[in-house]
């Protein structure tokens, strides 16, 4: 009897995270890969002085784990900032963002590395963002 009651409470604190798992929010019963729901939007531009700064918003990519969109700022030809218009409400994500977003004003270009543990939001990150850059032209 002196082992049944830590045996018990035991079990019963390992499965309290089972019953708090929250899934992702899944669209049908097997995951669908990520696709653009929505064209990119046309570049809006503004000139100040010698460059004309244009913002184009990327398609909007429905992933498993939730919707993403970008919105790109380029001065002239360089990308000079970048935005999450859409991002899924997820911890990963949210530490993810920011190094997508570094590794793209180092690249300037959609060709960049996935964030380890948050594979399908880089992915449509990436789909959003090369949606935008094509819009620029």
């Amino acid at each position: 009897m002196k082992r049944a009651i830590p045996v018990l409470v035991l079990s019963v604190a390992g499965l309290i995270p089972v019953w708090r798992y929250a899934p992702s929010h899944d669209t049908g019963s097997s995951p669908a890969p990520a696709q653009a729901a929505a064209p990119a939007s046309t570049p809006s531009a503004s000139s100040s002085g010698g460059t004309a700064t244009t913002v184009v918003s990327g398609s909007l990519v429905d992933t498993e784990k939730g919707p993403v969109r970008v919105e790109v700022t380029f001065d002239g030809d360089e990308i000079a900032s970048v935005r999450m218009l859409q991002q899924p409400d997820h911890p990963q994500t949210a530490a993810a963002v920011p190094k997508l977003i570094e590794e793209t004003l180092q690249a300037q270009s959609a060709d960049i590395d996935t964030v380890s543990g948050a594979t399908v939001t880089s992915d449509g990150y990436k789909e959003s963002l090369q949606a935008a850059l094509d819009a620029k032209g």
